[in-house]
């Protein structure tokens, strides 16, 4: 009898196991800077950023895993610098880092978001390349008024197209990690919080989950303070 139990709570204990939901992340990477280097797995938790997990780069590869409480937004560091944004989530992950470009397969939200990224990128890409062909223009013997006419309509269709991009990106993923992610993201790079148009925009058509966000409301409230004392000056 008391076999009996043991092996049944034995299976219950294997059951209960096997239903935990676990991540699992594969990294290669060629570049030799990271070999013997430590990286880190952050998240944002009360406003810090927390590591979830390290490990070590030996011959070019690394590897994450653990317990998945909930999906995350997280970023990979390598001592206290950003290497690239991914998505814990549950099943096979695989991390791809070149001298080029960093990619993420393995996943429905990491796969969505790379796609992003690389579309974003495109649109990146194309607005760097203008005051090369500024040059090239001008070495071609074009008028420089109409260089810099045409230059500036290409510039604002890019920077249109790449503002639109992510606003529906945002908006199209509101309600999971990837609309807040992306969110902290766009308005890391501002020296300090304000509401853009491309802001303003998000907000009027967000959802709860989104606003309610940890960064997205203390980016907000922040912001809106900033904005109040700029108009304030402005009227003095």
């Amino acid at each position: 009898m008391n076999k009996f139990f043991y092996s049944l709570f034995a299976v219950i204990v294997l059951v209960a196991s096997s239903c935990t939901k676990q991540y699992q992340i594969q990294g290669n990477s060629t570049v030799k800077d990271l070999d013997g280097r430590m990286l880190f797995l952050k998240v944002v938790k009360d406003g810090a950023l927390v590591s979830i997990d390290s490990c070590e780069v030996v011959h070019g590869k690394f590897k994450f895993s653990g317990k998945l409480d909930s999906v995350m937004m997280a970023n990979l560091f390598m001592d206290e610098t950003s290497v690239m944004p991914l998505v814990v989530e549950s099943g096979k992950i695989s991390i791809q880092i070149d001298q080029a470009a960093q990619s993420v397969s393995g996943g429905h939200l990491n796969e969505c978001l790379y796609d992003f990224i690389h579309q974003k990128s495109l649109y990146d890409n194309l607005l760097a390349e203008l005051p090369h062909r500024e040059s090239q223009m001008i070495m071609d013997g074009l008028d420089h008024d109409v260089i810099l006419a045409e230059l500036n309509r290409e510039a604002e269709a890019l920077s249109k197209s790449s503002d639109s991009l992510v606003v529906d990106f945002i908006s199209r993923n509101f309600d999971n990690v990837l609309g807040p992610g992306v969110f902290m993201i766009l308005t890391s790079a501002f020296p300090y919080p304000i509401i853009t148009p491309q802001i303003d925009s998000l907000m009027e058509m967000a959802s709860d989950y989104f606003k309610n966000d940890a960064y997205v409301s203390e980016y907000m409230n922040v912001a809106r303070e900033n904005m109040e004392m700029m108009l304030s000056k402005q009227k003095q």
